[in-house]
C-alpha cells in the first residue's frame, strides 16, 4: 500500500501538497480527483493547459498529473512551456495511445513517469507520491539557497573577493599576496565572512561557496 501523505491539521491549503489535474475527460478528472482526495491530497482539475496559468500556483510541494493528448496545447508543447516560464513542477503523463517516441520526450523532459490508459489506481498513487516527494526536495534546497544567497549580499565587495580565493583553496598568506592585503587583514576579513554567513568551520564556508557557485575570480575582477 502507498504510504498516506502527511498533511498538517491547520487551515486548508496552509501547507498541505496539492495534485493538479489536466484533463479534458471530465469523467477521468472527476475519477482522479476522487481517487487522490481518498488519500488526503488537495486536487485541482482542469479541462485545458491555459487554464491552469491563469491561476497562480500555490507555494507548497505538488505535482501535475497530464494528459498528453489535449485539445489546443499538447500535454508534451506544456511540458515544454512550463520549462521555459522556469515552472518547475514534476509532471505525471497519462494517455491512451502511448507510443515510445512520447515516452522517451517525456522522460527526457523531466516527466516523473508515463501512465497509460487504463492504470492501476495504486501504479498513480505510487507515482504522485514520489512526485510531490521530489517537489519537497527541490524546494527545501531552493530555500537553502535562497537563504544562502541573502547572506552573501551581505558581504562586501572586499570580503566577496576573500571568500572566492578562500574557498579555492588558498591559505591567508596567499590571499593576501592576490590582493595586496596583509595577512592580518585577510584574517579580519576572513572572521567577518564567517559571522555574516553562519558557517561553523571553513568546511561549512567552503560548503557554501559551491552552493552559491562562487567561483575563484580574475585578477582583473579582483576589487582593489
Amino acid at each position: 500500500m502507498t504510504e498516506r501523505p502527511k498533511t498538517s491539521h491547520g487551515p486548508t491549503g496552509a501547507k498541505e501538497p496539492i495534485v493538479f489535474v489536466i484533463d479534458d475527460d471530465e469523467s477521468m478528472r472527476r475519477a482522479l480527483t476522487n481517487l487522490f482526495q481518498s488519500v488526503g491530497l488537495q486536487v485541482e482539475a482542469f479541462g485545458s493547459a491555459p487554464e491552469l496559468l491563469q491561476r497562480k500556483l500555490p507555494d507548497v510541494a505538488s505535482c501535475l498529473v497530464l494528459d498528453i493528448r489535449l485539445p489546443g496545447v499538447s500535454g508534451l508543447d506544456f511540458q515544454s512551456e512550463l520549462a521555459k516560464s522556469n515552472i518547475h513542477i514534476p509532471i505525471i503523463f497519462m494517455t491512451g495511445h502511448g507510443d515510445i517516441p512520447m515516452t522517451v520526450r517525456a522522460m527526457k523532459g523531466g516527466a516523473v513517469d508515463f501512465l497509460t490508459k487504463p492504470f492501476r489506481d495504486q501504479d498513480m498513487l505510487d507515482s504522485v507520491v514520489a512526485a510531490i516527494e521530489r517537489d519537497r526536495k527541490r524546494r527545501e534546497a531552493d530555500k537553502i539557497v535562497a537563504n544562502l544567497q541573502a547572506l552573501f549580499e551581505t558581504l562586501t565587495p572586499r570580503e566577496r573577493d576573500v571568500l572566492a580565493l578562500v574557498a579555492s583553496g588558498l591559505m591567508n598568506k596567499q590571499v593576501a599576496a592576490q590582493l595586496g592585503l596583509a595577512e592580518i587583514t585577510v584574517k579580519i576579513h576572513r572572521g567577518h565572512i564567517m559571522k555574516k554567513m553562519g558557517a561553523r568551520s571553513l568546511a561549512d564556508l567552503v560548503r557554501m561557496a559551491e552552493t552559491l557557485g562562487v567561483h575563484r575570480p580574475k585578477p582583473s575582477d579582483l576589487q582593489t
